[in-house]
């Protein structure tokens, strides 16, 4: 069972029906214990950092999703579910976030000149990655996806395998590291790439 992590902070169906449209069914869960039965997980995310980590921390969804990583079973992050992923968070202040990767959750800073690009990111990019990642098998390098993002992240962790895009300079655009896979982009938002993505994780 795929379970979809509800922590009031994304539009959950949307997810579902994307898993649903390549055939593969999965389940919004509200309860951390929910966990325990799933075999892949999903911790989808929309808004701010402070107010996500938050919720979690007291709806007790962290020890649930680090006791869920620890057995070495798929989990996905989408956008704001990337982020909390790693140590420490900018957005409205410093936020420790769960801590499961080395790294931090910054601005981005390309609205200021020269460059003077709008904040939040927002619409198709391109993929390139150097290493193979098993979310973007099957799909070929330059694949576009959907991004509306204001913050990303820049990991530590020199195992962590990173897929980037370019706005105003490269960013990181999806990780994996073995059972960990998060994507900035929206997969679910994302058409016929996004499709492929959601079928490569319901299928590891």
């Amino acid at each position: 069972m795929i379970a979809i992590v509800d922590y009031g902070m994304a539009n959950l169906r949307s997810v579902q029906k994307a898993f649903e449209k390549v055939g593969v069914p999965a389940e919004i869960v509200s309860r951390p214990e929910e966990l325990r039965r799933a075999d892949r997980v999903v911790l989808p995310g929309v808004g701010a950092f402070r107010d996500a980590i938050a919720t979690l921390n007291g709806g007790g969804w962290v020890p649930a999703i680090k006791e869920f990583i620890g057995t070495g079973k798929p989990f996905l992050g989408i956008c704001l579910g990337l982020q909390l992923l790693m140590e420490v968070g900018y957005e409205d202040g410093e936020h420790r976030g769960m801590g499961v990767l080395a790294g931090e959750c910054v601005r981005f800073t390309v609205d200021q000149p020269p460059l003077n690009l709008k904040v939040p990111h927002m619409g198709w990019n391109a993929l390139r990655w150097s290493a193979e990642i098993p979310l973007l098998k099957g799909l070929p390098q330059e694949s576009y996806v959907y991004f509306v993002h204001g913050y990303h992240v820049r990991p530590r962790d020199g195992s962590i395998l990173t897929c980037t895009a370019d706005y105003g300079g490269p960013f990181v655009a999806a990780i994996c590291k073995e059972n960990i896979m998060a994507t900035q982009f929206h997969p679910e938002k994302s058409q016929a790439v996004g499709s492929v993505i959601l079928n490569n994780f319901a299928t590891l």
